[in-house]
């Protein structure tokens, strides 16, 4: 009995394949993760070749959120055309084969087109995969986008893993990427196999190949922007803290970005049982306060454990907003992938301007200064919880969702 809903009328499905899916879908988010993490630990390879300074480097590492920007509004017409399951299959492809362009660049003008076409191929295959992961959600009748997304950071972690043994033995970015690329292209075509099949009704329009995305994405995309500015901040500047404001050694510094990034990958995975006891507001109100006192712990740190409890609790506080903004994005509108395009290029948008606008703020004043406007962002998570409320709960077994929210998703 295969998965495949087409329009809004969802067939009979077999418990146990969704269950399968359920695991699939993972699988694929554990891959996509993977490819940014072997190119991340090969960026300074990839520097050296290319022969550039920081400054320049910095410009190119823009591309990828243009490409992926301007791509994303493109994978919802892929998926009408071909369905869900066959879209994945080709988008998560060209994504992890995109993964050799980087290394290949002989030149910056080189370097910036390979990473535009890097993102682009990275965005597309995000809003399928989220598509998918909400409808497989709905028809398990409980939360599972957050360990969706921490499954994404495992990626990241193993893909890093293998970057780091790389550099470690001094093998050439060009081999290893060729090598990875081919590996996680294989992995990648096992786990969409088992996927959801989501497909449009034959009678239905495409969607248009560039739209604005719905007002009510916006208003969700507003609060994700709090999120992902603030990790991109504490992902990008948290070490240089320690180091400049709290004159850290290098290596206390360092472990500070990787326990805030391990502290979400935590929390996203065991994140699901707490949105399915509290529902996704009332989670994403104590997450914006738990991120307001890491914040605050941060700005006020005397010593570096303060702030590096501070970054704990950041990570925490903003693991699970963008995997429920995704979910709520996709439960509105009659178009489930532009909505969550609609939310993923605000994300974007914000990761890519979160770490220079920090950096200007903290060339003006200070970083204590700059994240201090982190810390205001957070409090924006709580204040604008409420844009997430769906309406309604996802059933199990593959009927429609009619069910009312909770009184724990509604307060």
């Amino acid at each position: 009995m295969e998965l495949v809903q087409t329009g809004g009328t969802r067939s009979a499905v077999n418990p146990r394949l969704i269950r399968r899916a359920r695991w699939a879908i993972a699988a694929v988010f554990c891959v996509h993760g993977a490819v940014t993490g072997n190119f991340a630990t090969r960026v300074p390879w990839i520097q050296e070749h290319v022969g550039v300074g920081a400054g320049l480097l910095g410009l190119a590492l823009v591309f990828p959120a243009m490409g992926a920007s301007l791509a994303m509004p493109l994978a919802g017409a892929v998926s009408h055309r071909f369905g869900g399951r066959t879209a994945l299959r080709g988008l998560l492809s060209l994504w992890c084969l995109a993964l050799v362009l980087p290394s290949l660049a002989p030149n910056l003008v080189v370097l910036c087109a390979a990473l535009f076409v890097y993102g682009a191929a990275a965005g597309m295959p995000d809003v399928a995969m989220n598509a998918i992961g909400v409808e497989t959600e709905t028809r398990l009748g409980r939360s599972i986008m957050s360990s969706l997304h921490g499954m994404w950071s495992v990626g990241v972690l193993i893909g890093s893993g293998v970057g780091t043994l790389a550099a470690h033995l001094d093998v050439d970015a060009r081999l290893h990427h060729v090598v990875a690329a081919l590996v996680l292209t294989g992995l990648g075509l096992i786990a969409c196999q088992g996927v959801l099949d989501v497909r449009a009704e034959p009678e239905e329009d495409p969607p248009p190949r560039f739209a604005l995305p719905p007002k009510s994405a916006l208003l969700i995309g507003g609060v994700a922007f709090c999120a992902v500015f603030a990790e991109g901040a504490s992902l990008d500047w948290s070490a240089v803290y320690l180091r400049d404001v709290l004159d850290s050694s290098a290596g206390l510094a360092a472990a500070s970005t990787t326990g805030f990034a391990f502290t979400m990958a935590v929390a996203r995975l065991v994140g699901d049982r707490v949105v399915d006891r509290f529902g996704a507001v009332r989670t994403v109100r104590a997450s914006g306060f738990l991120a307001a006192v890491g914040g605050l712990l941060v700005v006020a740190a005397p010593h570096p454990a303060v702030a590096m409890t501070g970054f704990a609790f950041l990570g925490l506080g903003v693991a699970v907003v963008v995997p429920l903004a995704f979910a709520a994005a996709g439960r509105r509108g009659p178009n489930t992938s532009q909505a969550i395009a609609g939310v993923a290029t605000v994300t974007y948008t914000s990761g890519l301007v979160a770490p220079s606008l920090i950096g200007g703020i903290a060339h003006a004043t200070s970083l204590a200064v700059s994240f201090g406007v982190v810390t205001a962002l957070t409090v924006g998570l709580a204040a604008g919880a409420g844009v997430l409320r769906t309406g309604s709960r996802p059933v199990a077994g593959g009927g429609e969702p009619a069910v009312p929210a909770t009184a724990s998703e509604s307060a």
